[in-house]
């Protein structure tokens, strides 16, 4: 298929500036500049003869948007590292290549995984709940204790880019590493973080912070569920900054209330924007609108990725960072 003269870029939400004028300057640019999720019917439309589509992780990406959009379309450029909200058959049946943003948003997210772990071992955001709250308090030797992480093993499933970055922050607070994959890492890898590959059964045993950063697939579903929290520490602190499905949020707020683990903190949720109503009850949970890549400098990067990917691939030169089926 030969490039299209002018193509026409549709961008599903407002993106930052540098990464449209490069697509106005490679083409015709149709944007909903709304900064929240998009009615379907509205997308629908928005994609209409569109020779590629900018979406993010909100926009369903499926044999209807495809159909929608037409069969001059070429690439979906999904703004986010994760594209459990494409369908990658029906793309591929219909020759439309997917790229996501790999890499760029690898540190940000590491941080606010960070974040969420001293949030939830040092008991922050409660503390600060009380002293909003007006209530009388003072300092006693035995008030609000948290758990330090010297010491401590966590245990990543998932050790990919993220998963890294989040090990080597745990080793500067001076945890010990162990994590659960499909594949074994890069020998280079588990040698720099000294961090040992277990079975998750094991994992979820020894772990003291368990820390998830794989993929949603249909393997992941639940992927952590009652008999996973259960089988954990009573003093251990479940993070995820992964996708929300893969934890059970009915089962966390049942093993929270019932002391079952000690703690967790959240940033992505099951039913997104939703929130399991138990979990908002509890005071050792933290609760993030998910904020992992929310930074001004990787969204940007993010955005600007999304972008060169889409006019590489209607140049004729190919997808920077494709996805393919597994």
């Amino acid at each position: 298929m030969n490039p299209p003269a002018d193509p026409t870029f549709a961008v599903t939400n407002l993106l930052p500036e540098t990464a449209l004028e490069s697509l106005r300057k490679a083409g015709q640019l149709r944007i909903d500049e709304r900064t929240e999720r998009i009615p379907r019917p509205d997308l629908l439309d928005l994609v209409g003869g569109a020779d590629a589509v900018l979406t993010l992780l909100h926009d369903r990406v499926d044999e209807e948007l495809l159909e929608a959009a037409g069969p001059q379309l070429r690439c979906v450029a999904n703004v986010a590292v994760g594209y459990d909200n494409v369908d990658l058959e029906a793309a591929t049946r219909r020759g439309v290549v997917i790229t996501n943003t790999p890499g760029v948003l690898d540190e940000a997210t590491a941080d606010l995984t960070m974040a969420l772990v001293l949030g939830a071992t040092r008991r922050m955001v409660e503390g600060d709940r009380l002293i909003r709250s007006g209530q009388p308090w003072t300092w006693g030797m035995s008030f609000m204790l948290g758990s330090g992480l010297r010491g401590k093993l966590l245990g990543i499933v998932g050790l990919g880019g993220i998963g890294r970055r989040v090990a080597e922050r745990a080793r500067a607070f001076g945890m010990e590493i162990a994590y659960h994959s499909r594949h074994p890492a890069p020998a280079e890898v588990v040698a720099e973080l000294e961090a040992e590959r277990l079975p998750l059964a094991e994992l979820l045993a020894r772990a003291d912070v368990l820390s998830l950063h794989c993929p949603l697939t249909p393997e992941t579903h639940h992927l952590i569920g009652g008999a996973e929290l259960v089988a954990m520490k009573p003093s251990a602190v479940l993070v995820n900054a992964a996708r929300g499905p893969v934890v059970d949020e009915r089962a966390l707020a049942a093993a929270l209330a019932a002391g079952e683990i000690a703690g967790a903190g959240l940033d992505v949720y099951e039913h997104e924007p939703q929130v399991e109503p138990g979990l908002l009850e509890l005071e050792n949970v933290v609760l993030a609108p998910h904020l992992g890549s929310a930074t001004v400098e990787t969204r940007t990067a993010m955005a600007e990725l999304a972008a060169r990917n889409a006019i590489s691939v209607l140049r004729g030169a190919g997808a920077l960072t494709p996805v393919t089926s597994q």
